[in-house]
């Protein structure tokens, strides 16, 4: 039997604002990437996430982003090495206080946004980052588009890379995914989000922009938690998964 892991973006909200249902998505998936403050997410909301993650055995990741609050961590930003490296391991530390105090731990770290893009292509941000999951914890698996310079960094730094594909996401015929800002960027048909989720995990491809069927292999799915109508998304997803014989389990 084949098994996938599923993840979801947590925790973005910040002080009254809350933009994720938390609790219900943590019901469906097995991996919480949780927002760390930089480009969303504050103390009491990161406390309340890793809670709620340890109560029904999810895992709990640092979802790392740029500095970047007011832009939701999706503009892009040039940050000198140094300084992505110290502020990548800052937030993981700052995630880990809350996870340990509720009895579990950061499994993973996975970039957030315009710093999740940059390092698919862009080898010296991504060594950057890789550095700092380091100086955090140098045993933390990393969380990644397949073929990206982060994954290849993580590997020469000895650390586990692991593989992730987007149902809701277009993708490129070069296995890339297709910019936001770019019209189809996001596939918003909850069937066709289904459907493509059934494929990536079964048959490892997906149908690029071009109508071509692209090949990506990938140990993680993730659902994203701020789309209309998600958890409800995420529980047909799993639903699908597993009545097509797929186990849902973390990979770590």
């Amino acid at each position: 039997m084949s098994s996938i892991d599923l993840n979801a973006d947590l925790g973005e909200g910040f002080g009254r604002w809350q933009l994720t249902d938390d609790e219900q998505l943590l019901s469906v998936v097995t991996s919480a990437n949780v927002a760390c403050g930089f480009h969303a997410g504050d103390a009491s909301t990161m406390r309340r996430v890793c809670e709620l993650a340890a109560a029904r055995g999810v895992r709990v990741g640092a979802q790392v982003s740029y500095r970047d609050l007011a832009g939701f961590g999706r503009r892009a930003m040039d940050v000198p090495s140094a300084e992505l490296t110290a502020e990548v391991a800052y937030q993981i530390g700052a995630l880990e206080v809350f996870a340990r105090a509720a009895g579990t731990r950061v499994s993973y770290v996975k970039p957030h946004g315009a710093l999740y893009n940059r390092v698919v292509h862009d080898e010296e941000q991504a060594a950057a980052v890789v550095a700092g999951v380091v100086l955090a914890d140098a045993t933390l698996p990393v969380l990644g588009l397949p073929g990206s310079r982060l994954l290849e960094a993580a590997g020469k730094a000895g650390l586990p890379g692991v593989t992730e594909a987007f149902a809701d996401r277009a993708y490129t015929e070069e296995g890339t995914l297709v910019p936001r800002g770019q019209e189809g960027a996001v596939v918003t048909d909850p069937e066709a989000v289904v459907e493509r989720s059934l494929g990536l995990a079964r048959d490892r491809s997906v149908i690029s922009r071009s109508g071509t069927r692209i090949e990506v292999t990938a140990r993680s799915l993730c659902l994203h938690g701020d789309t209309p109508g998600a958890v409800d998304l995420a529980r047909r997803v799993r639903e699908r998964l597993e009545a097509s014989g797929i186990r849902v389990e973390a990979f770590v």
